[in-house]
């Protein structure tokens, strides 16, 4: 109090980010909405991918044998070879691409589904908070 003047400082808190005490300080939590965001930023990228393609392309060099260009891939556990000519190469190699773009997004999008499971749906009681790498978070 300074010459009879009382200031109250008030602040907002927003609970998702204050830590979380269980005999141990935890680190504040990503918010919910920040996980959707990511989400749906990870949708508007499947939505750009082209063809797609499982399996590998390669080119050979003039002095190996057999065709220059060739996709192989894994049919009931079988490699099929398929030679291919420079047009079909150049395609597919960036359908290959297209195919490794879009596991690597899928995997992201199950990651950021899981954490928001875990993160914002009530569950069951537990004596030791599940690790990251349980819930397939790392």
């Amino acid at each position: 109090m300074v010459n009879g003047i009382v200031s109250i400082n008030t602040y907002l808190v927003d609970s998702l980010q204050l830590p979380v005490f269980n005999g141990r300080m935890q680190k504040a939590r990503t918010s919910p909405m920040r996980l959707t965001r990511g989400y749906r930023q990870l949708q508007r990228e499947l939505a750009h991918i082209g063809y797609l393609s499982q399996g590998s392309v390669f080119e050979r060099t003039p002095s190996q044998q057999g065709s220059r260009y060739v996709w192989t891939r894994k049919v009931r556990a079988k490699t099929v070879t398929v030679a291919l000519s420079q047009e079909q190469y150049q395609w597919l190699r960036q359908a290959v691409l297209n195919q490794r773009q879009l596991e690597k997004i899928v995997a992201r999008m199950q990651t950021l589904s899981r954490q928001v499971l875990f993160e914002t749906i009530p569950g069951v009681a537990r004596r030791k908070r599940l690790g990251k790498r349980v819930l397939g978070l790392i």
